[in-house]
Protein backbone atom coordinates (compact mmCIF):
# COMPACT_ATOMS: atom_id res chain seq x y z
CA UNK A 1 0.00 0.00 0.00
CA UNK A 2 2.77 2.44 0.83
CA UNK A 3 4.36 1.81 -2.55
CA UNK A 4 1.08 2.49 -4.39
CA UNK A 5 0.53 5.73 -2.50
CA UNK A 6 4.07 6.89 -3.31
CA UNK A 7 3.52 6.13 -6.98
CA UNK A 8 0.23 8.05 -6.90
CA UNK A 9 1.97 10.98 -5.22
CA UNK A 10 4.77 10.97 -7.81
CA UNK A 11 2.23 10.86 -10.65
CA UNK A 12 0.30 13.75 -9.11
CA UNK A 13 3.49 15.81 -8.73
CA UNK A 14 4.49 15.06 -12.32
CA UNK A 15 1.06 16.17 -13.56
CA UNK A 16 1.25 19.38 -11.53
CA UNK A 17 4.73 20.20 -12.80
CA UNK A 18 3.70 19.69 -16.42
CA UNK A 19 0.67 21.93 -15.89
CA UNK A 20 2.82 24.59 -14.23
CA UNK A 21 5.32 24.57 -17.09
CA UNK A 22 2.73 24.77 -19.88
CA UNK A 23 2.80 27.99 -21.89
CA UNK A 24 -0.28 30.12 -21.64
CA UNK A 25 -1.94 33.35 -22.67
CA UNK A 26 -4.07 35.15 -20.09
CA UNK A 27 -6.23 38.16 -20.79
CA UNK A 28 -8.04 40.34 -18.30
CA UNK A 29 -10.85 42.48 -19.71
CA UNK A 30 -12.65 45.13 -17.69
CA UNK A 31 -16.23 46.11 -18.46
CA UNK A 32 -16.51 49.54 -16.79
CA UNK A 33 -19.45 50.96 -14.86
CA UNK A 34 -20.90 53.75 -16.99
CA UNK A 35 -22.94 56.66 -15.62
CA UNK A 36 -25.81 56.37 -18.12
CA UNK A 37 -29.58 56.29 -17.71
CA UNK A 38 -30.13 53.28 -20.00
CA UNK A 39 -27.40 50.67 -19.58
CA UNK A 40 -27.09 47.54 -21.71
CA UNK A 41 -24.28 45.03 -21.33
CA UNK A 42 -21.88 45.24 -24.26
CA UNK A 43 -21.37 42.66 -26.95
CA UNK A 44 -17.66 41.81 -26.95
CA UNK A 45 -15.49 40.00 -29.49
CA UNK A 46 -11.94 38.98 -28.58
CA UNK A 47 -9.58 37.61 -31.18
CA UNK A 48 -5.98 37.36 -32.30
CA UNK A 49 -5.17 39.09 -35.57
CA UNK A 50 -2.18 38.55 -37.77
CA UNK A 51 -0.09 41.19 -39.53
CA UNK A 52 -2.65 41.19 -42.38
CA UNK A 53 -5.31 42.18 -39.79
CA UNK A 54 -7.32 39.00 -40.48
CA UNK A 55 -8.50 36.81 -37.63
CA UNK A 56 -5.84 34.22 -36.77
CA UNK A 57 -7.87 32.84 -33.84
CA UNK A 58 -11.16 33.71 -32.16
CA UNK A 59 -10.84 33.71 -28.37
CA UNK A 60 -14.28 34.80 -27.11
CA UNK A 61 -17.59 36.22 -28.26
CA UNK A 62 -20.00 37.54 -25.66
CA UNK A 63 -23.52 38.40 -26.79
CA UNK A 64 -27.11 37.99 -25.63
CA UNK A 65 -27.63 34.30 -26.27
CA UNK A 66 -31.34 34.14 -25.36
CA UNK A 67 -33.59 34.72 -28.34
CA UNK A 68 -32.31 35.62 -31.78
CA UNK A 69 -29.82 38.33 -30.88
CA UNK A 70 -27.21 37.20 -33.40
CA UNK A 71 -28.65 39.86 -35.72
CA UNK A 72 -26.70 42.44 -33.69
CA UNK A 73 -23.32 40.72 -34.13
CA UNK A 74 -22.52 42.83 -37.26
CA UNK A 75 -22.38 45.81 -34.89
CA UNK A 76 -19.01 44.40 -33.81
CA UNK A 77 -17.78 45.94 -37.06
CA UNK A 78 -14.08 45.08 -37.05
CA UNK A 79 -14.60 41.50 -35.91
CA UNK A 80 -17.51 41.00 -38.31
CA UNK A 81 -15.64 42.34 -41.36
CA UNK A 82 -12.46 40.41 -40.60
CA UNK A 83 -14.20 37.05 -40.42
CA UNK A 84 -16.95 37.03 -37.82
CA UNK A 85 -19.60 36.83 -40.52
CA UNK A 86 -18.22 33.40 -41.51
CA UNK A 87 -18.62 31.99 -37.99
CA UNK A 88 -21.69 29.86 -37.27
CA UNK A 89 -22.72 30.72 -33.71
CA UNK A 90 -23.00 29.46 -31.06
CA UNK A 91 -19.58 27.81 -30.84
CA UNK A 92 -18.85 25.66 -27.81
CA UNK A 93 -16.02 27.14 -25.75
CA UNK A 94 -16.04 30.42 -27.67
CA UNK A 95 -19.45 32.06 -27.42
CA UNK A 96 -21.19 32.99 -24.22
CA UNK A 97 -23.51 35.45 -22.57
CA UNK A 98 -22.69 39.12 -22.14
CA UNK A 99 -20.69 39.90 -19.01
CA UNK A 100 -21.58 42.30 -16.21
CA UNK A 101 -19.50 45.24 -15.04
CA UNK A 102 -16.16 44.09 -13.62
CA UNK A 103 -12.93 42.26 -14.48
CA UNK A 104 -13.13 39.08 -16.55
CA UNK A 105 -10.19 36.68 -16.92
CA UNK A 106 -9.66 34.42 -19.91
CA UNK A 107 -6.88 31.87 -19.97
CA UNK A 108 -5.67 29.78 -22.91
CA UNK A 109 -3.15 26.93 -23.04
CA UNK A 110 -0.64 27.35 -25.86
CA UNK A 111 -0.72 23.61 -26.59
CA UNK A 112 -4.48 23.58 -27.18
CA UNK A 113 -6.85 25.17 -29.69
CA UNK A 114 -7.01 27.92 -30.73
CA UNK A 115 -3.38 28.81 -29.90
CA UNK A 116 -1.80 25.52 -30.96
CA UNK A 117 -2.29 26.36 -34.65
CA UNK A 118 -0.68 29.84 -34.51
CA UNK A 119 2.41 30.11 -36.69
CA UNK A 120 5.45 32.03 -35.41
CA UNK A 121 5.16 35.75 -35.98
CA UNK A 122 3.77 39.10 -34.87
CA UNK A 123 0.18 39.22 -33.67
CA UNK A 124 -2.19 41.42 -31.70
CA UNK A 125 -4.96 40.57 -29.27
CA UNK A 126 -7.99 42.67 -30.18
CA UNK A 127 -10.91 43.37 -27.87
CA UNK A 128 -13.92 45.06 -29.46
CA UNK A 129 -17.01 46.13 -27.55
CA UNK A 130 -20.27 47.67 -28.69
CA UNK A 131 -23.25 48.58 -26.57
CA UNK A 132 -26.87 49.30 -27.47
CA UNK A 133 -27.60 52.98 -26.84
CA UNK A 134 -23.88 53.34 -26.31
CA UNK A 135 -20.63 53.44 -28.13
CA UNK A 136 -18.16 51.24 -29.89
CA UNK A 137 -14.51 50.68 -29.05
CA UNK A 138 -11.64 48.40 -29.96
CA UNK A 139 -8.21 48.08 -28.33
CA UNK A 140 -5.14 46.16 -29.49
CA UNK A 141 -2.18 44.68 -27.67
CA UNK A 142 0.68 43.46 -29.91
CA UNK A 143 2.73 40.38 -29.03
CA UNK A 144 5.14 37.88 -30.57
CA UNK A 145 4.42 34.17 -30.97
CA UNK A 146 5.66 31.72 -29.80
CA UNK A 147 6.17 32.88 -26.24
CA UNK A 148 9.89 33.20 -25.53
CA UNK A 149 9.81 35.03 -22.21
CA UNK A 150 7.20 36.07 -19.69
CA UNK A 151 5.56 39.18 -21.08
CA UNK A 152 2.94 41.54 -19.76
CA UNK A 153 1.29 44.35 -21.68
CA UNK A 154 -1.79 46.44 -21.10
CA UNK A 155 -3.95 49.17 -22.48
CA UNK A 156 -7.04 51.02 -21.38
CA UNK A 157 -10.17 51.79 -23.31
CA UNK A 158 -11.67 55.23 -23.20
CA UNK A 159 -15.36 54.40 -22.76
CA UNK A 160 -16.78 50.95 -23.48
CA UNK A 161 -13.72 49.08 -22.22
CA UNK A 162 -11.65 49.60 -19.10
CA UNK A 163 -8.25 48.05 -18.42
CA UNK A 164 -7.21 45.23 -20.75
CA UNK A 165 -4.12 43.27 -19.70
CA UNK A 166 -2.29 40.54 -21.60
CA UNK A 167 0.02 38.08 -19.86
CA UNK A 168 2.13 35.56 -21.78
CA UNK A 169 3.99 32.84 -19.89
CA UNK A 170 6.38 30.35 -21.53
Amino acid sequence: MICKSRIALLLALAACSSIASAADLSLSVEIPQLPVAEYHRPYVAIWIEGPDQNIAANLALWYQVRGDHTKWLPDLRQWWRRGGRDLKVPVDGLTGATRPVGQHLLKFDAAQAPLASLKPGQYAVVVEAVREVGGREAVRIPFEWPIKAATRANTTGSKELGAVALSLNP
